[in-house]
């Protein structure tokens, strides 16, 4: 898996379990596995989607306007950047609350619905929950219709003298509003910080005129600043960060908004006339007792173990260090005093040496230990290679390397059948343990493993030799090169390397001048590509598999479209359908966005989730005939879908 995928994997994992009241990690790992893939994917629909709580049992209501999700700045640097695109002569700033959204909608000045965040077009109703939260207004004073946000929060005093076996304030926040039968809201309160008018997007003059409104109408407000340059919320912001922990409740950042109020913007599902601007990471200081070494695929990571330390509500004994230059660039040794933060992984991370002034008196004496790297390889004994960057072992045929290419490339081709235990009882016993040995297998010999028989046998087969065009990227990337990715390929393929003779023909200069590259990604794709050069011909000659020519230059007829694809499509297999359109130069999409040019489904008019945000967004939606025509004659059915999509190219 590379790391775009499994950071996609992970962040989508962990919105489900935080809109769900059962976060798993903290906001700041969050927004690093957040920052990470917006790093490396800029244009990943995971970064546009928000995430759905999917509590059953509760009544499903639309949002009088969608709750989108906010863009965020880690660092001053960031949150410059945001504002100088903007343009703004004024910033509004208010605390970015730690709790769970909720829109409360009101009909003439009453109270109608209590909608969670949901998918942010549709949440679950929990109007009689709210009801008995504090902060609540039933009946205002005037008959306004349309939408009040906020979110619920629990005050630490609650949390302490009630709820103190729950691992946060926000946690139980979550669980409280969703319970079935209410008990415990009373100790919940809303707070809130934006409104919308139903049909009437002149309703409010501005974001300050906003919340003397909400105050005036007896809502709890979230703290609300006006500032007139960036340097004047920067440091606002370091203010609050230091004073935050004095708060009756917990926020995690600001809110940075522009003064004009633009609903056009509120609507969208990423709006961009607002940002949160984060604090910065909490770091703990410990003491380095051990090294372990981690083993995936050929690579050797080192991994810190540490004197247990609280951080970010957990408590961290093990430590991610990267590489080896990593250890010596900062000079690290058994018993060194260390700085840790939450990085993007699930491990923290060791970030540099601490003062012994951040530490108790006790540990000056720690003895020092010079740090002892592996020199051989536990599965084959091959003299490891310490590559700075990297220490991996090189022996193109150690066994653990060999499977994990296995699996990769059953992966790559999404051969379903060939499930993990079969795979592996293939490589044990020694019947394939390269690539090409899947396209000799037979039927026969197959129905002897274990629960497989022949009609099983005879499908695994069936589809293992299913003729298959990948493009160049998928081909290289179904080897596992050692941490190169298919999007990798793709920007080697678009710079010119679109032919397996040119990218193997390429030099380390020439592939490291790509943007984004390097020399150590080039270094890695030439010595991959020689490495596996007999591998991939052996592969290709079998006739089952073929590398799809690269499209003309002057010619790439679905150019700046994009798909998504729902639901099981009959006569095509969905990888199959996306490796197409990539080769016809459009995009493949794993959720609807603003933006989409089609998503492909094999029931057009059903009222799935997929569907109904593709309504709201303006995504014209199309059955698998349809779909089939446009890849086959590249004609367009929409005038408005042939145009080129800003920031949607390759």
């Amino acid at each position: 898996m590379d790391r775009i995928e499994e950071l996609e994997k992970l962040i989508q994992k962990y919105q489900t379990s935080y809109y769900n009241g059962e976060a798993e990690i903290s906001d700041d790992q969050f927004d690093l596995l957040w920052d990470e893939l917006k790093s490396l994917s800029p244009n990943s629909a995971i970064l546009k989607k928000v995430g759905a709580d999917n509590t059953d049992g509760f009544p499903k209501a639309k949002h009088i306007i969608p709750m989108g999700s906010q863009d965020k700045a880690a660092n001053p640097q960031e949150f410059i950047a945001w504002a100088k695109k903007q343009g703004l002569s004024k910033f509004i700033v208010q605390f970015k609350l730690d709790g769970a959204s909720l829109e409360l909608q009101y009909d003439n000045g009453k109270l109608t619905k209590a909608v969670t965040r949901g998918d942010g077009i549709i949440g679950d109703d929990i109007t009689a929950n709210a009801r008995r939260m504090k902060g609540v207004v039933q009946n205002l004073d005037i008959p306004f219709t349309g939408g009040i946000r906020g979110e619920v929060i629990m005050t630490h005093a609650v949390h302490k003298s009630k709820y103190s076996d729950k691992a946060n304030c926000r946690n139980c926040a979550n669980g409280l509003m969703r319970r079935k039968d209410g008990e415990g809201c009373e100790d919940l309160t809303v707070m809130v910080y934006d409104a919308s008018a139903l049909n009437n997007d002149n309703y409010f003059e501005d974001e300050i005129k906003k919340i003397e409104w909400l105050k005036k109408r007896k809502f709890e407000t979230s703290e609300t600043k006006v500032f007139n340059t960036e340097q004047q919320v920067i440091e606002y912001r370091e203010q609050i960060s230091a004073q935050r922990g004095k708060l009756p409740f917990d926020i995690d950042g600001l809110v940075v908004k522009d003064i004009e109020t633009d609903m056009s913007d509120l609507r969208k599902a990423r709006p961009e006339k607002q940002i949160a601007f984060k604090f910065e990471l909490e770091t703990a200081f410990s003491i380095l007792r051990e090294i372990e070494w981690s083993e995936s695929g050929a690579t050797f990571t080192p991994i810190g173990i540490i004197d247990p330390v609280r951080l970010a509500g957990t408590t961290v004994k093990r430590a991610n260090l990267n590489n080896p230059d990593m250890i010596r660039s900062m000079g690290l040794k058994i018993g060194s005093r260390v700085s840790v933060v939450k990085r993007g992984e699930i491990i923290p991370k060791i970030e540099g040496l601490a003062q012994q002034s951040h530490l108790a008196p006790e540990t000056a004496d720690t003895e020092m230990q010079e740090i002892i790297f592996p020199k051989t390889c536990g599965v084959c004994n091959t003299d490891l290679i310490d590559a700075g960057t990297r220490l991996y072992c090189p022996n193109s045929q150690c066994p653990k390397r060999l499977l994990h290419r296995l699996e990769k490339w059953v992966s790559v081709l999404d051969i379903r059948e060939l499930g993990v235990k079969l795979l592996r009882q293939l490589y044990e016993k020694e019947r394939v343990r390269h690539i090409h040995e899947f396209y000799n297998l037979t039927k026969e010999e197959l129905s002897e493993y274990d629960r497989m028989g022949e009609i099983s046998a005879a499908k695994v087969i069936r589809h293992i030799q299913t003729k298959r065009e990948l493009s160049l990227a998928a081909f290289v990337a179904g080897f596992n090169l050692e941490g190169i990715a298919e999007t990798t390929m793709e920007k080697a393929a678009l710079s010119g390397f679109d032919t397996l003779e040119l990218i193997r023909g390429a030099t380390v200069a020439e592939l490291a001048a790509i943007h984004g590259f390097g020399e150590i990604t080039a270094s890695v794709i030439v010595d991959g590509l020689k490495e596996c050069a007999a591998q991939m011909d052996a592969v290709l000659k079998t006739g089952v598999i073929s590398i799809a020519p690269p499209p003309p230059k002057e010619s790439l007829p679905l150019r700046g479209l994009s798909f998504c694809f729902t639901g099981e499509l009959k006569s095509i297999k969905r990888g199959q359908a996306e490796e197409k359109i990539k080769t016809l130069g459009a995009q493949a999409k794993s959720s609807v966005v603003k933006g989409l040019s089609y998503l492909v489904t094999n029931d057009p008019e059903s009222g799935s989730s997929k569907n109904k945000k593709a309504l709201e967004l303006g995504v014209k939606i199309i059955g698998e005939d349809e779909f089939l025509t446009i890849i086959s004659t590249n004609e367009i059915s929409d005038e408005k879908s042939k145009k080129p999509l800003q920031g949607e190219l390759f």
